[in-house]
């Protein structure tokens, strides 16, 4: 390879930028088509959250097997089902006449569609790289993060000048054409090229996917368990903002126009926490600065149960935006650093169902409690103390990471 040609990794780290900010850009819009698919289907908010909670569901329970298939069959082929997935579930969503038809939408859509291709996009990158792997791979899920910021105003402006129907026919234009693109470029494994991971020379080494042990093996050890339960309890809140910070904002006086801006700070702050903190990670040790995110989104749920104010909301979705990016950029590369390379994709899947049941049971349940009490702050405290109760359990699942990091 020529000394002043472009590393293919770091393609392979864009592609999964695109397929990440298509894929989580589409989804988080949901929060601009709450009210009006509320006010369409006149709805419960619990019900309507319960749709986003299905599909995110969905597409987390599903890594373990998508990671498992693109381990065998190659990460390509499982984000081009992914994307056109995706596409597909935005326009069915469009032309859906009753709330159960809302549900197929986005559960065979967004669901099944990230589901193909989150896991298998970030398997990708962390076969690419090592020394490096943090900065990759908060550069590449940092595409989650411009989603949040580009995608809900984008569909609020779409609804405010076309209407919801239409807005959804225009996102699956945008996700079919930038998501096909993206999948076209990932190339699984750097000795199919030539290379080593992180741009070197390839060695004498027999070519493959690195060492690493296998999925049962993983999933057997303390260290996974200690991981999932962690993981598990912190998605409990993550995406209760996603979902319920613009209502809430709305339900304090904030106009729709702003509140939705609520999110694209997240996206913001996320977009912060991915690229910055994950390089950063890389000379502080992954361990400790996993910890420090997941404690970070603990405090700043507790900070949006205590305040009301549009300033301290903008406040709160910074600085939780910005520890959620880290929290998701650092997990699947901790997952590499555990486990090894090899199975990597089929393992990160498998961690991902833990946040798989986290998804489901935040959202609706904070919807349902807000329609049973009016308010949202029972909800947000009990999933900022399952936060950090999960930021404990990460020391004892990478003891032996935490004395080398």
């Amino acid at each position: 390879m020529s000394k002043r040609s472009v590393f293919y990794g770091w393609w392979v780290v864009a592609a999964a930028f695109v397929i990440t900010f298509v894929g989580f850009g589409c989804a988080y819009t949901f929060s601009a088509f709450l009210e009006p698919l509320q006010n369409e289907f006149a709805a419960t908010r619990g019900a309507i959250s319960l749709v986003f909670s299905l599909a995110g569901f969905l597409y987390f329970i599903l890594g373990v097997a998508s990671g498992t298939l693109a381990d065998r069959f190659g990460m390509r082929r499982l984000c081009l089902c992914g994307v056109v997935l995706i596409a597909g579930g935005m326009a069915g969503a469009a032309t859906a006449r009753t709330l159960p038809e809302v549900f197929i939408a986005y559960a065979a859509g967004i669901g099944l569609g990230v589901g193909c291709a989150y896991v298998p996009a970030m398997g990708a990158v962390q076969r690419w790289f090592v020394r490096r792997r943090g900065f990759a791979s908060g550069l590449a899920v940092s595409g989650i993060g411009v989603g949040t910021l580009v995608m809900p105003p984008i569909a609020s402006w779409l609804i405010a000048g076309l209407g919801w129907r239409q807005a959804y026919l225009v996102l699956a234009a945008v996700a079919a054409v930038l998501g096909i693109g993206a999948a076209l470029l990932l190339r699984d494994d750097p000795h199919s090229m030539g290379l080593d991971p992180d741009g070197d020379e390839a060695s004498a080494a027999p070519a493959g996917p690195g060492q690493g042990v296998g999925i049962a093996q993983a999933a057997k050890s303390p260290a996974f368990g200690y991981l999932y339960m962690s993981s598990l309890l912190t998605a409990v809140g993550v995406f209760i903002p996603f979902v319920h910070l613009v209502p809430f904002a709305m339900d304090q006086g904030v106009s729709a126009h702003a509140a939705v801006w609520l999110l694209a700070t997240i996206g913001i702050g996320s977009t912060v926490g991915r690229f910055a903190l994950g390089g950063l990670a890389d000379s502080l040790g992954r361990v400790r600065s996993l910890v420090t995110m997941v404690v970070a989104m603990g405090l700043s749920l507790i900070l949006w149960a205590m305040v009301s104010s549009f300033p301290a909301l903008l406040m709160f979705a910074a600085v939780f935006g910005a520890a959620y990016g880290g929290w998701v950029a650092l997990l699947p590369a901790l997952v590499a650093d555990l486990f090894g390379r090899k199975h990597v994709s089929a393992i990160i899947g498998a961690l991902y169902t833990s946040v798989a049941f986290g998804t489901l049971g935040g959202p609706a349940v904070a919807g349902f409690l807000f329609d049973w009490t009016g308010t949202y702050r029972p909800a947000i405290v009990g999933s900022a103390v399952a936060a950090l109760a999960g930021a404990l359990l990460i020391g004892p699942s990478t003891r032996t990471l935490a004395r080398k990091s």
